[in-house]
């Protein structure tokens, strides 16, 4: 008799993919994963070889267990502490540089990074309806036609299509206003990381967008923003207070999220990752990741 141990196995990759984008969270991705896993195993194995597509039943139960994650998160945020911010990803070969030899892999480097896992649009993806977010992380980034899609929400098609297109014109409208390169953006990224090193704050105002954003997530545990700071000189002037020469930290380039960011180290350990997005040549927000719960995959200092 055939057994579906090593299909479903094999399906690690694309589940991981899927719950990191409709949850933001690689460890939520895990729980929803193995979440997944557990109900599979623990079906009798003869409702388990009348499964068609394990891949797809599979699929669907992440699909569902996020979305029940999804409608009690915001309760749970009530709780956090502070703002919260998607987990941020190190690019695979970047990280891998520094990791001891003979190390197993992370689930991180499981994660595909295109455009869908971009900290702008995981932060769009996260302003949105659990529905909508599930509907169009399953339609429009994997292709999922919207009658299964209908399936797994528990809506009628119709109404997968309405959620999917208004998640599809928030997405449209960020995109928009921060339509640059990856190289375009590494530039603005290192002129910024020398102006802060160096304690030029006229160079950092400059680079700044009038209207930037700046947000951090410190998760109750350690210190950062309490609250969005907005305006390109308060935000310059907050950034030399707490910069490389204050603090001690070495700032090193490197890919945050498949874009170009910082990566804040001290004593050999990651504290804080910086993304940005960037538009007009000027940063428009500034994300800074110091939540150590957020940092596990980083936890290693890169390779400078």
């Amino acid at each position: 008799m055939t057994t579906r141990s090593a299909p479903v196995t094999g399906e690690r990759r694309q589940l991981i993919n899927v719950a990191y984008r409709m949850l933001g969270s690689l460890a939520d991705a895990e729980d929803a994963v193995q979440e997944a896993y557990a109900r599979w195993y623990a079906m009798p194995a003869g409702r388990r070889e009348a499964v068609g597509s394990p891949g797809a039943w599979l699929t669907t139960v992440v699909s569902r267990v996020c979305l029940n994650h999804l409608r009690s998160a915001r309760v749970r945020r009530e709780h956090y502490v502070g703002q919260w911010l998607p987990e941020p990803l190190a690019d695979p070969a970047e990280r891998n540089a520094a990791r001891t030899p003979g190390i197993a892999s992370d689930p991180a480097d499981l994660i595909t990074l295109d455009e869908s896992v971009g900290m702008a649009f995981l932060i769009v993806l996260d302003s949105m309806s659990p529905a909508q977010r599930v509907a169009f992380v399953l339609h429009d980034v994997f292709r999922y036609p919207f009658p299964e899609v209908a399936r797994i929400v528990g809506r009628t098609p119709a109404a997968c299509r309405r959620l999917a297109s208004t998640a599809r014109r928030a997405i449209r409208t960020a995109q928009e206003s921060a339509a640059t390169s990856t190289a375009e953006d590494a530039v603005v990224v290192r002129e910024l990381k020398r102006a802060w090193e160096t304690n030029d704050v006229d160079a950092l105002i400059r680079l700044l967008d009038p209207e930037v954003a700046a947000v951090g997530d410190g998760g109750g545990v350690v210190r950062t923003l309490e609250h969005p700071l907005r305006g390109s000189e308060r935000i310059a002037r907050g950034l030399l207070r707490f910069g490389p020469r204050q603090s001690g930290q070495t700032l090193l380039e490197r890919t945050v999220n498949g874009r170009p960011g910082l990566v804040g180290c001290q004593d050999g350990a990651v504290v804080t990752v910086y993304s940005f997005g960037v538009s007009d040549h000027r940063v428009r927000h500034l994300w800074a990741m110091r939540n150590p719960e957020k940092l596990r995959s980083w936890a290693t200092a890169p390779a400078a």
